[in-house]
């Protein structure tokens, strides 16, 4: 199953020019934390020239709302400037997923002249991408920053944005939806409609089912408000739930799971916080190791001189998406999962 994975992904590299995924947290091995060390230990230079100046850098994190990626992703993030050695002072903020609090905390992070700027998911970087062209910014838990008017390009963002994206293995993932559910015909697409990354996602959800030769229907929610009427219209209409990385959903997914485990409507999830929170399973990166690199990256901004312009946007390696199910929701639907571990 992996080498399926790994094949599939390697398709999407092409076909996208775009690359993703990570290691799930929980799967963080201690061969995994001796790469991050090794990694952080070449960072020398850097933690030096910092300890020397005796600087205290001032960061600020504009995080669009609370749920088990985001919070990883901050955690992440948080880690790999403890491993630095760096000295800091941190601000977190969060928007609760409203729009007009992501422009007035990105206004107030700026007019604080913080040394950089740490963002968390698509609408939260835009909001202080719109706001400074000279602090550094570096995202994570955004699907594609080109798209998103974030950078110039992916690989040369041109400006002073970069950062590490969470774009998910699609592909990979309907694959999965086959093998675990082999008799679904009919697919319902779980996402809000506010977020910019769920229209990229979406169109790569449609060209995965036509590939796979799965029907589909879009089912969408403007707020989270409509997340349990939207999910209840869903219900004798398709065969299961696909929901990609949204924000909107993956925050109101304890409802989502409610109304589809009562239904006995399998839900397969973009990741691992989401199957967590009552979805059936997924093939996860790990958002924890995401916010790491975007750290790390951080850490070079700040210590080093880097310049955003110049640091391609940061993908993880397809080998390390792993396989994440929920046994109590197999259970109640009384679906099999046991072998895909």
């Amino acid at each position: 199953m992996k080498k399926s994975l790994a094949i599939l992904l390697a398709g999407a590299m092409v076909v996208a020019s775009l690359t993703a995924c990570g290691s799930e947290k929980k799967e963080t091995t201690a061969e995994t934390t001796a790469e991050t060390t090794a990694e952080t230990t070449a960072e020398t230079t850097g933690e030096s020239k910092a300890a020397a100046d005796g600087e205290t850098y001032k960061i600020g994190v504009l995080q669009l709302t609370e749920h088990a990626a985001l919070d990883a992703a901050n955690e992440g993030f948080v880690a790999a400037l403890d491993d630095s050695g760096i000295s800091y002072e941190i601000d977190q903020q969060n928007a609760q997923n409203d729009q007009s609090a992501c422009q007035t905390i990105a206004e107030k992070l700026v007019n604080d002249g913080d040394d950089l700027i740490l963002a968390i998911a698509t609408p939260a970087a835009q909001a202080v991408a719109g706001v400074t062209t000279e602090i550094p910014i570096v995202g994570t838990a955004i699907t594609d920053f080109a798209d998103s008017g974030l950078v110039e390009d992916n690989a040369a963002p041109g400006g002073n944005v970069t950062g590490s994206s969470d774009l998910t293995p699609i592909e990979a993932q309907i694959e999965l939806l086959q093998q675990v559910l082999p008799d679904a015909k009919k697919i319902g697409i779980l996402y809000c409609s506010a977020e910019s990354n769920s229209e990229i996602q979406l169109q790569m959800t449609k060209d995965a089912c036509d590939a796979a030769n799965l029907e589909y229907e879009e089912f969408s929610v403007a707020s989270s408000n409509e997340i349990q009427s939207v999910v209840e219209s869903a219900v004798g209409k398709v065969d299961c739930i696909y929901a990609f990385t949204d924000n909107t959903i993956a925050a109101g997914m304890n409802t989502v799971s409610m109304v589809a485990n009562e239904n006995k409507l399998p839900v397969i999830c973009g990741e691992e916080g989401m199957v967590e929170a009552g979805g059936l399973c997924t093939y996860t990166i790990s958002y924890y190791e995401l916010g790491y690199l975007a750290g790390q990256m951080a850490v070079k901004i700040l210590t080093e001189g880097a310049d955003p312009a110049t640091m391609p946007i940061e993908y993880y390696p397809a080998e390390k998406c792993t396989f994440v199910g929920n046994d109590d929701t197999a259970e109640i639907l009384g679906i099999d999962i046991s072998g895909l571990e």
